[in-house]
């Protein structure tokens, strides 16, 4: 699955783990958490799967920091990946095969 960011597209390919998050921005996990809590928002840039289990989007997480100076540019990432969800798809009119 693809969402677009302007000229570019990011495959919606990864969860990822937070030691592989805190390398891909190039940070400690204790400044992810802190970035959790400030700058990311639940359910799009991360998710919780159980009460020790975090997953984080590493194609939004990317897009987050060479956005970071532009929230508005970054806000269209998250409105296309949101729209991409099987869950926002039009639904099909007709009757079942």
């Amino acid at each position: 699955m693809l969402f677009y960011l302007g000229q570019k597209s990011l495959p919606d390919r990864n969860w990822v783990n937070k030691h592989v998050a805190a390398k891909l921005l190039g940070i400690s996990t204790h400044t992810l958490k802190i970035y959790r809590q400030r700058h990311w928002i639940v359910g799009i840039h991360f998710q919780y799967l159980n009460s020790r289990t975090i997953r984080y989007h590493e194609g939004l997480l990317r897009d987050w920091l060479a956005n970071i100076s532009s929230p508005q540019a970054h806000q269209k990432a998250i409105e296309a990946y949101l729209a991409s969800l099987l869950s926002n798809q039009p639904k099909k009119r007709g009757r079942k095969s």
